[in-house]
C-alpha cells in the first residue's frame, strides 16, 4: 500500500494506457483556481508532452526520470498557455466532483486536436490530505491530427438539440442576413446573455462588420457601440486566441487577467458595462474570418455553453464563408476591378429594374455622361501604365464629388452618373466636375447631363446626355486638334 499521496496516485496514473496525469489545484479565498501543478503524470504522458510540446528537445534516449523531474511538481502554465477555462474545469472536477469531456480545436497552437477528459479522485482513507485548500484530479488526453467528427457524437441531448435547431434555421429556404438573426436570438436565449452579435472579419482590408445581433430590450446595440471602436481592438482578439480557441470571461478575476494583454480592449468592455463575455472566432481555411459575441451570459452554465457554441461556431463559420464568397462573386461581377466603380454589366442590370420602376412611379431624376478626352494620346504617349492611372484618378474625382449616386464605368474611357438628388445639387456636381478636370494635357472630360422632371423615360434621358455629351467632346477636339483620335 502507498505510504504518500504521491506515491498513491503515481499508482494509478501508471495504471492507463493514455497520457494521464495527477494534477494538485489549490483554490484561494474567491474559490479560483490559484495554482495547478503536475503532481503525478504516467510514462506515456511524459513521451507525449516531449514529442508534442518540446520537439526541439528530442534526444536518441528517452530519459525518463530527467523528464519526470522537469514535469512533476511545475505549475501546468509552466508548459503550455494559461487557460482560464481549463482552470474552471479543474476547480470544478477536484472540488465539485465534477468530471469533464471535452473535444477542442487546439490545431492553432499544438497542431493537433485535443480530446480532454477530467476525473475527482480520492486521497484513500489511510493518508489524509492536511491542506483543505488543496485537491486533486485526473486528466488524460487524446491528440488527433484532424477533426473526428465521431467525437462530436457524444454531446448530452441538450446541445445537440439545440445545435440541430440552429442548423435547421441556417439551411432553410430564408434569406442569409434574416436566418443569421433568427439564429443570433436562439443563442441569446439559450446562453442567458443580454445580447448576442455576429460579425465578419477582414484582416487585409482591416475591416469588420456585425451582420447579426439580438439584445434583450432597452440595450444598446452592438452595431452602435462598436461603431466606435477602432479596428485596432477587434485585430488584438487574434493574438489572444493564438493560446485559446475561445476566449471566456466569467468573472472579474478573468477579466483582470485579460485587462493584462489587452488593456484598451477591457478598458472598452468596462466602459459598456461588459461583466462576463464569450467571443469565438470562425476559422476558415485557418483564418479568422469572423466572431460570435456573446455579452453577459449566465456563468454558471460556463461550462455547457462553452461546449455548445464551439460546436455550433463550425456550422456557423461555414456558412459565413459561404455568405463572404457570394458576395466577392457578386462585387466581381459587379464592380469594375481597375476604377472601383460599377461596370457596365451592373449598369444594364440596373438601368432595366430601374427603367421598370420610373415607369410605374414617375420621379425627378438626372443622368449625367462624362468621357475622357485624349486618353488614346495619354495610351500612345506615355503607355496603358499612365492611361490607367487617368482613369483611376477620374473615377476617384467623380467618387468624391457624387457621393450619393450611382457611378458606372460604362465603357473604355466612359462613365455614366444616374442620381436622384435635386436638379440644382446635381447641376452643382457638374460644374464642380466641369472645373476640376478641364487640363487638356491630363484630365479632360466632355460632359453631358439631362434631367427629368416627371417623365420617367431613363433610356430617352440617357440618349439626350449622350447626345450632349459628344457635342461638347466635338468642341474639345476642335480646340484641341491634336489630341483628337
Amino acid at each position: 500500500m502507498a505510504d504518500t499521496i504521491y506515491e498513491y496516485f503515481k499508482e494509478m496514473v501508471n495504471g492507463f494506457l493514455l497520457p494521464a496525469c495527477i494534477i494538485s489545484v489549490k483554490k484561494d479565498a474567491l474559490g479560483l483556481c490559484s495554482d495547478a501543478r503536475f503532481f503525478a503524470v504516467n510514462e506515456v504522458f511524459k513521451k507525449s508532452f516531449m514529442e508534442t510540446f518540446r520537439p526541439t528537445e528530442k534526444s536518441d534516449t528517452f530519459d525518463s526520470d530527467a523528464v519526470g523531474k522537469m514535469i512533476e511538481g511545475t505549475l501546468y502554465c509552466d508548459h503550455l498557455p494559461k487557460d482560464l477555462k481549463f482552470e474552471t474545469l479543474l476547480i470544478d472536477a477536484a472540488f465539485n466532483k465534477k468530471h469533464a469531456h471535452t473535444y477542442v480545436d487546439t490545431t492553432k497552437m499544438y497542431g493537433y486536436w485535443t480530446e480532454d477528459i477530467l476525473f475527482p479522485v480520492d486521497c484513500p482513507e489511510n493518508i489524509k490530505n492536511t491542506d483543505p485548500d488543496t485537491s486533486y484530479c485526473l486528466f488524460m488526453y487524446t491528440l488527433n491530427k484532424d477533426m473526428d467528427s465521431g467525437k462530436f457524437a457524444s454531446v448530452s441531448p441538450d446541445i445537440s438539440s439545440f445545435v440541430i435547431k440552429s442548423c435547421l434555421e441556417l439551411r432553410n429556404e430564408k434569406e442569409f442576413l434574416p436566418s443569421m438573426e433568427t439564429v443570433t436570438t436562439y443563442i441569446r436565449e439559450y446562453t442567458g446573455a443580454v445580447s448576442a452579435a455576429i460579425m465578419t472579419y477582414d484582416k487585409d482590408e482591416r475591416t469588420y462588420n456585425i451582420i447579426a445581433e439580438s439584445r434583450q430590450d432597452n440595450t444598446t446595440s452592438a452595431k452602435n457601440i462598436f461603431s466606435f471602436i477602432p479596428f485596432e481592438i477587434v485585430e488584438c482578439w487574434e493574438k489572444i486566441l493564438k493560446e485559446t480557441n475561445c476566449i471566456i470571461i466569467k468573472d472579474a478575476s478573468d477579466m483582470a487577467h485579460y485587462e493584462k494583454e489587452a488593456p484598451a480592449w477591457v478598458k472598452t468592455l468596462r466602459d459598456n458595462n461588459v461583466f462576463s463575455l464569450c467571443l469565438v472566432p470562425f476559422i476558415h481555411q485557418g483564418l479568422i474570418i469572423g466572431y460570435l459575441y456573446i455579452k453577459n451570459f449566465n456563468t454558471d452554465e460556463v461550462t455547457r455553453i462553452k461546449e455548445t457554441i464551439e460546436l455550433l461556431s463550425f456550422f456557423l463559420a461555414s456558412e459565413v464563408a459561404n455568405h463572404l464568397f457570394l458576395e466577392k462573386l457578386e462585387y466581381l461581377s459587379n464592380v469594375d476591378m481597375l476604377t472601383g466603380v460599377y461596370n457596365r454589366n451592373c449598369m444594364n442590370i440596373n438601368v432595366d429594374e430601374l427603367s421598370l420602376k420610373l415607369k410605374l412611379n414617375p420621379r425627378p431624376f438626372s443622368v449625367g455622361f462624362f468621357d475622357l478626352n485624349g486618353l488614346k494620346s495619354i495610351n500612345d504617349n506615355g503607355g496603358h501604365s499612365q492611361g490607367d492611372k487617368l482613369l483611376i484618378h477620374s473615377a476617384d474625382l467623380l467618387k468624391e464629388i457624387f457621393t450619393d449616386d450611382k457611378i458606372y464605368r460604362a465603357g473604355g474611357d466612359e462613365f455614366v452618373v444616374i442620381s436622384f438628388d435635386t436638379k440644382e445639387n446635381f447641376e452643382k456636381k457638374i460644374e464642380e466636375t466641369r472645373k476640376r478636370a478641364s487640363d487638356p494635357e491630363w484630365m479632360y472630360f466632355a460632359i453631358g447631363y439631362y434631367h427629368d422632371d416627371s417623365r420617367g423615360k431613363l433610356r430617352l434621358a440617357m440618349r439626350y446626355a449622350d447626345e450632349a455629351m459628344y457635342r461638347d467632346k466635338n468642341a474639345f477636339y476642335e480646340a484641341y486638334p491634336d489630341k483628337r483620335r
